[in-house]
């Protein structure tokens, strides 16, 4: 049987078999609906609070601040579309390198709502230029700044708690798209004055089609999906309860051991960022690979052109590894990556990028390796 090798964490994790413990009885015997009055949905209501305390607890947030969602599309939709709807926002600044969810999302505003959108300027290894911003912030325009933690094709990292300040000076909004940040990093939502974030449970083992936003306390917006009035009025419809159970519990798994968790991945970047340029010094890396400055779960390499490294993700997947080429959420578009479009010298190689988790091995780092080696060494 053909080793298959999984390094697309980027895009999803696979879930973690205790959270699938964790979630059964929610699918099986307690499915009750958590807005019933009875003892079935008492039962259920219990165990979506008990779990948004607990993911509370992880980021030193409050409860209240919790509002479950599908994912993180709809958490940052919720986000830019209530800040324009609820709290008198007339301007977004952001980066052309952001998600689809906030940059698609910021357009549509524009047209349906009047709203300016304005992108900060990036240097020349993606970063979010934080003097531009500054400058930005000067016009006296009510404003929401949506910069993302962690990107996720390139995995530059920005200063929340220094962005956040620079937010507060000129009285501005700041939501940031952390789902490739959340279980991968602590968080002190008592500390980092920001008024949204948001997660997708996905990324960190646990179930697709949940996740939640992170609304600071006092913020007041209304619903985005009107119906019922689950999620203290915030979000209708009934919730995803076994999802909340997932999320919750691969949530406390993630913040089990952080640190080391951390300390392990780098080690399996660092590790092929030296063995790459070990095969083709001529190799280059988009974005920063600064362990201070960039994810430690993601890598994205630039391979020089060439016949083999022009079919390499193919290939690739042929030998049993799955990579990939950019941002799932992109796939099927004919258009390249918007990222790395953005990134100067990035038309005269063939980009994939490497995604990791907790679980990736070295050995599957080197059986990779070798397989990389094989196609660039290949007689034409």
């Amino acid at each position: 049987m053909m080793k298959t090798i999984y390094l697309d964490n980027a895009a999803t994790t696979p879930l973690d078999p205790l959270v699938l413990d964790a979630m059964l009885p929610f699918l099986k015997t307690d499915f009750g609906n958590p807005s019933s009055t009875h003892s079935y949905g008492r039962k259920t209501k219990n165990a979506i609070e008990i779990n948004r305390k607990k993911i509370a607890d992880h980021i030193n947030a409050e409860p209240s601040e919790i509002v479950f969602t599908s994912g993180g599309t709809e958490a940052d939709n919720m986000a830019l579309r209530c800040a324009v709807a609820d709290l008198g926002v007339k301007r977004i600044i952001t980066s052309c390198i952001e998600h689809h969810a906030v940059g698609h999302t910021a357009m549509c505003l524009k047209e349906s709502c009047n709203i300016q959108v304005d992108f900060v300027n990036l240097d020349s290894k993606g970063h979010v230029d934080l003097n531009h911003l500054n400058e930005l912030l000067k016009k006296d325009i009510p404003t929401i700044v949506s910069l993302m933690h962690a990107n996720n094709e390139i995995g530059n990292l920005i200063d929340l708690k220094q962005v956040s300040v620079i937010c507060r000076k000129y009285g501005a909004y700041f939501h940031s798209d952390t789902v490739q940040t959340l279980g991968h990093y602590p968080f002190d939502l008592k500390d980092l004055d920001i008024d949204f974030i948001t997660c997708a449970a996905h990324k960190f083992h646990g179930p697709k089609g949940v996740g939640f936003l992170y609304i600071k306390r006092n913020t007041k917006i209304n619903q985005l999906i009107t119906g019922g009035s689950q999620e203290r009025k915030q979000r209708g419809g009934t919730e995803n309860l076994y999802g909340i159970i997932g999320l919750g519990k691969a949530m406390d798994l993630a913040y089990l051991d952080v640190n080391q968790h951390q300390k392990h991945v780098q080690g399996l970047k660092s590790y092929m960022i030296e063995e790459l340029l070990k095969i083709d010094p001529a190799i280059t890396f988009n974005g920063d690979i600064d362990p201070s400055k960039s994810l430690y779960t993601v890598l994205n390499v630039c391979f020089p052109i060439s016949e083999q490294t022009s079919m390499m993700l193919f290939s690739l997947d042929i030998s049993g590894i799955a990579a990939s080429g950019g941002s799932a959420c992109s796939s099927g578009a004919t258009t390249g990556s918007h990222v790395l479009a953005a990134l100067p010298k990035t038309e005269n190689c063939q980009s994939i990028r490497f995604s990791f988790s907790r679980h990736t091995t070295k050995e599957e780092i080197d059986f990779t390796l070798e397989k990389i080696k094989e196609l660039t060494t290949v007689s034409v």
